[in-house]
């Protein structure tokens, strides 16, 4: 494992990234070094792709989770035991990591549900709230409280944020008690009874053909090795969307699910990290929520 010392510059700040917004590289860079202490409590400890654009919004993606030959100042190497077969999965800790990042061209942050130190057991559970062709935003409003209500009734705490995109997220904070398999299974037992229960709003399969007039509760963010995008990240969308923690009561307020973008977000840095303050205390484990559902793990 190593980490990078040497402070980040950041090269061609003066580079629109974003036609929509005027964002150039060092406002994006900018407005990561002021967000540190909100973003890095979401980042510290746990593996992270970086999603750079080196062309800027609309150019060509990298979606990158492992080291390659370029380093990043400041960016931690994770032990290859942790993802055998590939090169090190990365992760940020510290303030030099994340403007190390920005340099590198990274717009959006992305994180595994399960911290490197005990990667076999996640400690949150994630549902990714994605509207089809002919939904409204009314509508994915309604979608997010009906999957509140139903965790609620499972006996299970979820947090809610918007992605800074189309879409909302809803996690859910758990006790480490399973593995990957059990929560992945579990997570999609629930999305399959929320299809059954209300198939005029949900659907259980991926794809746009499968989602028309429907929200798929993406319930794949829960696989070993698949990732979210972190609370306060910026996204590669025009317009750099943030995806920001918002307390349940706020949303009927939310205009769409980029309400804040990095050219508004000032506004909303006071708040922080407030709505999630009960997320740590209100770790819990499934297997009631699983005896519920009647779905129990082999």
């Amino acid at each position: 494992m190593s980490t990078r010392k040497k402070a980040p510059r950041i090269t061609h700040a003066e580079r629109v990234i974003d036609a929509a917004s005027g964002i150039t590289k060092g406002e994006l860079a900018a407005y990561y070094a002021s967000v540190a202490p909100l973003i890095l409590p979401h980042l510290a400890g746990r593996p992270v792709a970086l999603v750079r654009a080196p062309d800027g919004v609309g150019g060509e993606l990298f979606f990158q989770k492992h080291a390659q030959h370029s380093e990043i100042a400041g960016i931690k190497l994770l032990d290859p035991v942790l993802d055998p077969g590939h090169d090190p999965l990365l992760q940020i800790d510290t303030a030099e990591a994340l403007l190390g990042a920005a340099q590198f061209n990274t717009i959006e942050l992305h994180t595994w549900n399960a911290t490197s130190r005990a990667i076999g057991k996640p400690d949150r559970m994630t549902f990714d709230l994605d509207p089809g062709e002919g939904i409204d935003w009314q509508q994915m409003q309604e979608a997010a409280l009906l999957v509140h209500v139903l965790l609620d009734e499972l006996g299970l705490p979820s947090f809610l944020k918007t992605s800074g995109g189309k879409g909302l997220h809803v996690v859910v904070p758990l006790r480490r008690q399973f593995g990957w398999d059990e929560v992945r299974g579990f997570s999609r037992a629930i999305v399959d009874h929320l299809a059954r229960t209300v198939p005029e709003r949900f659907v259980a399969k991926s794809g746009p053909r499968n989602r028309v007039g429907r929200i798929f509760a993406d319930y794949l963010r829960n696989g070993f090795g698949a990732t979210t995008v972190s609370a306060w990240s910026a996204r590669a969308r025009p317009g750099m969307g943030v995806s920001v923690p918002l307390a349940w009561e706020e949303l009927p307020d939310l205009d769409s699910a980029a309400h804040w973008t990095v050219a508004n977000i000032a506004g909303r840095l006071a708040i922080g990290n407030t709505p999630w303050d009960a997320m740590e205390r209100s770790r819990t484990g499934l297997r009631a929520a699983m005896e519920r559902l009647g779905h129990l793990p082999a």
